[in-house]
């Protein structure tokens, strides 16, 4: 699963870099982008997070119980009520979309607001697809099955840089907003085979009163108002960086991407690959079991994240450099996602983190604790960025971001310590802690080594750019498990036993 979603997590890096060679970043861009918010904020609100959020804990339970029929029955019921929903709710988006562009993107110019209509009105063709996909990656992952909706999301990538990149010249940055709809498409299409082998069976029922279905609803909804909110803040960002200039929207929602690819391969597995676990443990009353599998999940996903974002930090400009810079995207384009890139990157723990948190809460199906803390940290960013967007500009608005993810964790782990009991709490501490320490280490090494080989690289060649970054991700990644080690974490031991069980080696015999 990793590994898919690594290589869909770059595919849709090459979306962007294919996007940007043409077009750089700029109003076209920027236009893009707010057209895209529209429909895609519609699939966040139906499906993106709370479908599976609220469906793998109802399915897990009658999967355990060997009752197969009811845990379908009650996902077609779900799955009914959200088409009718979603119906519902694109058609006066539809008739909305110029007022609701103006209202997310005001500093765009007024002649871009024909093309951010049009697209948006393309792109909510996908927005159908999509919450099939949610209701698919929920049904899936419940039976173990993680490898399609991964594929699907690497499919979808994969489908909009093919359309985007033949039909550019014909149709200008229109083109992607066209494979936006097939990738979504071929997306749904390609886990067909899967959901057959899993037994799928659809009921054509709108029986309000299944259980099921009452309980999947219960948890959907509080999850579906947290999501809103989480969007309405995205939204208020986006609505003052439209008023720092061309590309700013653009810049913000690159540097997003690249701080989320981290957060993508592995906070997004972990927690995806944990919530079946935690959702049956939960089940079962395991209490002991279920506060193991949080804390460890949460501890990897700090010994991870801590180095990634130090990584960042120090090599942020040579890696935009190497992955954007390039036919229309200037220099000067790299340094402005760079200085956000900077801020996004201190709350990388606390967003992958949160993830895992969050599944803890759903697994245990509460699902409103989420969203009462998710306001309070909606609240927090909201004010950080009107505080610092006239102070600090675009980087206001990252730093505000950080402030508000790192705040939502802290506060999700007092709950579940208040909720649970208990949360091993020292040893996430300790882990954090010691990933600090190693991290120091580990800029240090790269840092010295750059000052020794920087003269003897041309930074101007894509060559010179990929040997620097190559090298500095080899000896960080060395210095930095070299530091781990000596501190026996039990998350870093059962890595390396997991690892060595895959490679065959026993004892040191093959």
């Amino acid at each position: 699963m990793i590994i898919t979603i690594s290589l869909s997590r770059l595919l849709g890096y090459g979306r962007e870099v294919v996007m940007t060679y043409y077009f750089g970043i700029n109003y076209f861009t920027d236009t893009y982008r707010a057209a895209f918010s529209v429909p895609d904020f519609l699939y966040l609100l139906l499906a993106g997070g709370a479908i599976g959020s609220a469906l793998i804990p109802v399915f897990s339970a009658y999967l355990s119980e060997g009752n197969r029929t009811q845990a379908w029955k009650s996902v077609s019921i779900a799955f009914n009520y959200t088409m009718i929903v979603m119906l519902v709710l694109l058609i006066p988006a539809y008739a909305l979309t110029f007022d609701l562009i103006r209202l997310l993107v005001p500093g765009l110019p007024q002649e871009y607001f024909g093309l951010a209509v049009y697209m948006a009105h393309i792109m909510f063709i996908q927005t159908v697809f999509m919450i099939m996909n949610g209701f698919s990656m929920g049904v899936l992952n419940s039976n173990g099955n993680f490898l399609a909706p991964a594929m699907g999301s690497l499919l979808y990538n994969v489908f909009i840089i093919i359309i985007g990149a033949c039909l550019v010249h014909r149709f200008g940055i229109t083109a992607f907003a066209y494979g936006v709809v097939v990738g979504a498409v071929i997306s749904f299409l390609v886990q067909i085979p899967a959901l057959r082998r899993a037994g799928c069976r659809y009921y054509l029922s709108f029986n309000w009163k299944d259980p099921g279905f009452k309980k999947i609803i219960a948890l959907m909804v509080p999850v579906m108002i947290g999501l809103g909110l989480g969007q309405f803040n995205a939204f208020v960002s986006q609505n003052l960086a439209s008023n720092l200039g061309a590309g700013v929207v653009t810049a913000l929602n690159l540097a997003q991407k690249i701080i989320n690819f981290p957060i993508g391969i592995f906070g997004v597995s972990i927690a995806a690959a944990i919530f079946p676990t935690l959702s049956v443990l939960a089940a079962q009353k395991d209490i002991l079991g279920f506060t193991r599998a949080t804390s460890i999940g949460l501890r990897a996903i700090i010994v991870i994240m801590i180095p990634a974002a130090v990584g960042l930090i120090i090599i942020g400009k040579p890696l935009l450099a190497l992955c954007f810079q390039q036919g229309l995207f200037t220099p000067a384009m790299t340094n402005m996602i760079y200085n956000v890139l900077i801020f996004y990157a201190l709350s990388l723990f606390a967003y992958a983190g949160a993830m895992v948190v969050d599944r803890g809460f759903y697994s245990l199906e509460d699902t409103k604790t989420p969203v009462i803390v998710s306001v309070i940290a909606i609240i927090a960013n909201i004010w950080a960025a009107l505080s610092l967007v006239g102070i600090m500009q675009e980087c206001g608005l990252a730093l505000a971001y950080s402030f508000a993810g790192i705040i939502n964790l802290f506060i999700l782990l007092a709950c579940l310590r208040y909720k649970i009991g208990h949360i091993d709490g020292r040893k996430i501490i300790a882990s954090l802690v010691y990933s600090m320490i190693a991290s120091v280490f580990m800029a240090i090494a790269i840092r010295a080594l750059n000052y020794l080989m920087l003269p003897y690289f041309d930074l101007e060649s894509k060559l010179g750019l990929l040997l620097v970054v190559g090298i500095d991700v080899i000896i960080g990644v060395i210095v930095y498990v070299l530091a781990l080690y000596p501190f026996h974490l039990q998350e870093t031991e059962l890595i390396i036993e997991l690892a060595k069980r895959k490679l065959g080696i026993n004892n040191g015999r093959l």
